[in-house]
Protein backbone atom coordinates (compact mmCIF):
# COMPACT_ATOMS: atom_id res chain seq x y z
CA UNK A 1 0.00 0.00 0.00
CA UNK A 2 2.79 2.40 0.60
CA UNK A 3 6.05 2.24 2.03
CA UNK A 4 6.84 3.73 5.88
CA UNK A 5 10.00 5.19 6.64
CA UNK A 6 12.32 3.33 9.02
CA UNK A 7 14.76 4.80 11.41
CA UNK A 8 12.22 7.67 12.58
CA UNK A 9 12.95 8.73 15.93
CA UNK A 10 10.53 8.20 18.83
CA UNK A 11 9.67 10.55 22.23
CA UNK A 12 11.64 9.31 25.31
CA UNK A 13 8.58 10.13 27.07
CA UNK A 14 5.08 8.87 26.66
CA UNK A 15 1.97 10.70 28.39
CA UNK A 16 -1.40 9.90 28.49
CA UNK A 17 -2.35 13.74 29.15
CA UNK A 18 -0.67 14.47 25.65
CA UNK A 19 -3.15 12.78 23.94
CA UNK A 20 -6.30 15.52 24.20
CA UNK A 21 -6.19 17.91 21.45
CA UNK A 22 -3.85 15.32 19.58
CA UNK A 23 -6.18 12.90 18.23
CA UNK A 24 -9.73 13.04 17.39
CA UNK A 25 -12.67 12.64 19.83
CA UNK A 26 -15.10 10.32 19.06
CA UNK A 27 -17.35 12.71 20.22
CA UNK A 28 -15.72 15.80 17.97
CA UNK A 29 -18.04 17.57 15.75
CA UNK A 30 -17.20 18.31 12.24
CA UNK A 31 -15.72 21.95 12.87
CA UNK A 32 -13.59 20.45 15.59
CA UNK A 33 -12.41 17.71 13.84
CA UNK A 34 -11.30 20.23 10.67
CA UNK A 35 -9.63 22.35 13.52
CA UNK A 36 -7.62 19.34 14.80
CA UNK A 37 -6.34 18.17 11.69
CA UNK A 38 -5.47 21.67 9.65
CA UNK A 39 -3.11 22.05 13.14
CA UNK A 40 -1.36 19.23 12.08
CA UNK A 41 -1.09 20.33 8.54
CA UNK A 42 -4.64 18.15 7.29
CA UNK A 43 -7.13 19.01 5.31
CA UNK A 44 -10.84 17.73 4.93
CA UNK A 45 -9.46 15.35 2.48
CA UNK A 46 -7.22 14.23 4.87
CA UNK A 47 -9.76 13.95 7.61
CA UNK A 48 -12.36 12.03 5.34
CA UNK A 49 -9.84 9.08 4.23
CA UNK A 50 -7.69 8.40 7.14
CA UNK A 51 -11.48 8.55 9.01
CA UNK A 52 -11.75 5.55 6.92
CA UNK A 53 -9.40 3.35 8.93
CA UNK A 54 -12.63 3.08 11.13
CA UNK A 55 -12.87 -0.18 8.71
CA UNK A 56 -10.93 -1.97 11.15
CA UNK A 57 -11.48 -3.25 14.17
CA UNK A 58 -13.79 -2.76 17.49
CA UNK A 59 -14.80 0.00 19.88
CA UNK A 60 -15.82 0.24 23.64
CA UNK A 61 -19.49 1.16 24.06
CA UNK A 62 -18.53 4.26 26.35
CA UNK A 63 -17.02 5.57 22.96
CA UNK A 64 -20.36 6.53 21.57
CA UNK A 65 -23.23 5.57 24.09
CA UNK A 66 -24.68 8.72 24.53
CA UNK A 67 -25.62 9.00 20.49
CA UNK A 68 -27.93 5.47 22.22
CA UNK A 69 -28.96 7.13 24.93
CA UNK A 70 -30.21 10.87 26.06
CA UNK A 71 -28.11 12.42 22.93
CA UNK A 72 -30.14 15.21 23.36
CA UNK A 73 -31.34 15.61 27.44
CA UNK A 74 -34.50 14.11 26.60
CA UNK A 75 -33.73 10.17 26.66
CA UNK A 76 -33.33 9.83 22.59
CA UNK A 77 -30.94 8.73 20.29
CA UNK A 78 -29.12 10.70 18.19
CA UNK A 79 -30.94 11.60 15.05
CA UNK A 80 -28.38 11.59 12.61
CA UNK A 81 -28.20 7.55 13.46
CA UNK A 82 -30.56 5.24 11.76
CA UNK A 83 -32.82 4.06 14.37
CA UNK A 84 -32.69 0.61 13.34
CA UNK A 85 -29.34 0.15 14.25
CA UNK A 86 -29.64 2.61 17.10
CA UNK A 87 -31.81 -0.32 18.47
CA UNK A 88 -29.16 -2.77 17.81
CA UNK A 89 -26.48 -0.68 19.62
CA UNK A 90 -28.82 -0.55 22.24
CA UNK A 91 -29.00 -4.21 22.59
CA UNK A 92 -25.28 -4.90 22.91
CA UNK A 93 -24.25 -1.71 24.73
CA UNK A 94 -26.79 -1.60 27.72
CA UNK A 95 -27.07 1.45 29.71
CA UNK A 96 -24.66 2.26 31.71
CA UNK A 97 -22.07 1.35 29.14
CA UNK A 98 -19.77 -1.66 30.12
CA UNK A 99 -16.34 -1.11 29.43
CA UNK A 100 -15.78 -4.52 28.62
CA UNK A 101 -18.33 -4.85 25.78
CA UNK A 102 -16.93 -3.84 22.40
CA UNK A 103 -19.00 -3.86 18.74
CA UNK A 104 -17.58 -3.88 15.21
CA UNK A 105 -16.89 -0.01 13.88
CA UNK A 106 -17.91 -1.46 10.65
CA UNK A 107 -20.40 -4.34 10.73
CA UNK A 108 -19.61 -7.31 9.00
CA UNK A 109 -16.27 -6.31 7.46
CA UNK A 110 -13.88 -5.02 10.69
CA UNK A 111 -11.64 -7.82 10.03
CA UNK A 112 -11.26 -6.29 6.22
CA UNK A 113 -9.30 -3.26 4.95
CA UNK A 114 -11.49 -1.98 2.54
CA UNK A 115 -13.72 1.01 1.64
CA UNK A 116 -16.86 -0.53 3.52
CA UNK A 117 -17.11 2.11 6.25
CA UNK A 118 -17.69 4.58 3.71
CA UNK A 119 -21.07 2.04 2.70
CA UNK A 120 -22.20 2.04 6.39
CA UNK A 121 -21.45 6.31 6.93
CA UNK A 122 -24.10 6.24 4.06
CA UNK A 123 -26.44 4.11 5.58
CA UNK A 124 -26.15 6.80 8.63
CA UNK A 125 -24.67 3.60 10.92
CA UNK A 126 -21.07 5.77 11.87
CA UNK A 127 -20.70 4.75 15.46
CA UNK A 128 -19.22 7.72 16.65
CA UNK A 129 -20.79 11.25 16.25
CA UNK A 130 -17.10 12.21 14.67
CA UNK A 131 -18.22 9.69 11.83
CA UNK A 132 -21.62 11.09 11.59
CA UNK A 133 -19.90 14.99 11.44
CA UNK A 134 -17.99 13.73 7.77
CA UNK A 135 -21.65 14.03 6.76
CA UNK A 136 -22.62 17.42 7.85
CA UNK A 137 -20.41 19.07 5.31
CA UNK A 138 -20.79 19.29 1.89
CA UNK A 139 -17.56 18.64 0.84
CA UNK A 140 -16.81 15.94 3.26
CA UNK A 141 -20.03 14.02 1.85
CA UNK A 142 -18.88 14.65 -1.99
CA UNK A 143 -15.52 12.71 -0.28
CA UNK A 144 -17.49 10.23 1.06
CA UNK A 145 -19.56 9.27 -1.48
CA UNK A 146 -16.20 9.13 -4.05
CA UNK A 147 -14.15 6.54 -1.67
CA UNK A 148 -17.55 4.71 -1.08
CA UNK A 149 -17.71 4.30 -5.01
CA UNK A 150 -14.06 3.20 -5.89
CA UNK A 151 -11.64 0.84 -2.99
CA UNK A 152 -9.05 1.70 -5.48
CA UNK A 153 -9.51 5.39 -4.75
CA UNK A 154 -9.97 4.76 -0.59
CA UNK A 155 -6.43 2.94 -0.76
CA UNK A 156 -4.10 5.01 -3.02
CA UNK A 157 -5.98 8.61 -1.34
CA UNK A 158 -5.24 6.22 2.21
CA UNK A 159 -1.87 5.91 1.12
CA UNK A 160 -1.09 9.35 0.18
CA UNK A 161 -2.78 10.78 3.56
CA UNK A 162 -0.87 8.14 5.70
CA UNK A 163 2.65 8.94 4.40
CA UNK A 164 1.52 12.94 4.99
CA UNK A 165 0.84 11.69 8.66
CA UNK A 166 3.84 10.33 9.13
CA UNK A 167 5.71 13.45 8.20
CA UNK A 168 3.94 15.31 11.36
CA UNK A 169 6.57 16.59 14.31
CA UNK A 170 9.36 13.95 12.76
CA UNK A 171 12.55 13.98 15.41
CA UNK A 172 15.38 15.02 14.05
CA UNK A 173 18.99 15.34 15.49
CA UNK A 174 19.34 14.31 19.18
CA UNK A 175 15.72 14.83 19.60
CA UNK A 176 14.45 11.22 21.15
CA UNK A 177 15.61 8.11 20.34
CA UNK A 178 15.21 5.44 17.75
CA UNK A 179 13.60 2.75 19.73
CA UNK A 180 15.46 -1.42 19.82
CA UNK A 181 11.34 -2.06 20.58
CA UNK A 182 8.60 0.81 19.58
CA UNK A 183 6.38 -0.36 21.95
CA UNK A 184 9.05 0.49 24.79
CA UNK A 185 11.34 3.49 25.68
CA UNK A 186 15.37 2.03 25.03
CA UNK A 187 16.78 1.38 28.45
CA UNK A 188 18.86 3.29 30.50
Amino acid sequence: MWSVQLGRRDGRVSLATEISGNLPSPFANFTSLVQLFKGKGLNVNDLVVLSGAHTLGDSRCGAFSRRLYNFTSKGDADPSLDPTYAKILRKKCPNPASPAITVEMDPGSSLSFDNHYYDILLQKKGLFVSDAALLTDKNSNKIVTRLQRSRSLFFTAFAKSMKKMAAIGVLTGNAGEIRQNCRVVNPG
